[in-house]
């Protein structure tokens, strides 16, 4: 019990840091306290918003786009969205800083993390690309910390796999309808990473020949603007 506890308080922590930071998204719960109404946050919920950088990332039209969202209710929203998160210029000093506490997830190869500078950084997109059978999907399930690596550690593996949430996507739009699943449970709970395995198949199906290629590239670009960690990616 007594490891438990600390276990626990040692998570409170590693959160607490995290806060002080700026590392962790900001519930779009929040707007609450900024004057905007419980009923256009549960619009903007709806719609696939979970965070208040979601808002303070998008165009004006895609606010605009939602049901019950006027005019000056986007402005309002964006106006205060913007006030919460830094767009504007900053420093190099700053972004020094924030380079410099950044955290790091190991990939458990000493030379592959030294290749990445460190391991893999959060909040950004690490994308592993290659030929077919070239151990894209092994490194990526190796981040996941699956059960036989906890058992070899001494870990509880079936806590460890209560831990790791998966779904299946079986079109594009099925894909980025799981991301925006993903977002919202990432706001409910602490999550160390996400993996997409692969970004890129589904479009190649859903999206053939090169009369459909503006519009798959546009519907990509949005889905990566929503990945906040890491891909895989085939060539060919």
């Amino acid at each position: 019990m007594a490891q438990e506890d600390s276990g626990t308080q040692e998570q409170q922590v590693e959160d607490e840091e995290e806060d002080s930071l700026g590392l962790g998204p900001t519930p779009i719960s929040a707007l609450s306290e900024h004057g905007i109404s419980a009923s256009d946050i549960k619009k903007l919920t709806e719609a696939g918003n979970d965070t208040i950088e979601a808002i303070a990332y998008q165009p004006r039209k895609a606010l605009l786009a939602i049901k019950g969202i006027s005019e000056a209710k986007a402005d309002k929203l964006l106006s205060i969205c913007h006030q919460l998160v830094p767009l504007g210029f900053t420093t190099a000093a700053e972004i020094h800083n924030r380079r410099s506490v950044m955290i790091h997830i190991t990939t458990g190869s000493k030379n592959l993390d030294t290749m990445l500078g460190g391991g893999i950084d959060t909040q950004s997109i690490t994308e592993f690309y290659g030929e077919f059978r070239t151990g894209k999907s092994q490194l990526c399930h190796h981040l996941a910390r699956i059960l036989a690596i906890a058992e070899r550690y001494g870990m509880d593996g079936e806590e460890v796999l209560n831990n790791i949430a998966v779904a299946r996507a079986y079109n594009s739009d099925h894909q980025s309808q799981l991301l925006r699943e993903a977002s919202r449970l990432m706001t409910l709970s602490r999550f160390a990473i996400l993996i997409v395995d692969s970004a890129t198949a589904l479009y190649r199906t859903d999206y053939s020949g090169r009369g459909e290629l503006a519009d798959r590239q546009a519907h990509l670009a949005k889905f990566l603007r929503g990945v906040v960690l890491a891909w895989r990616n085939s060539l060919g």
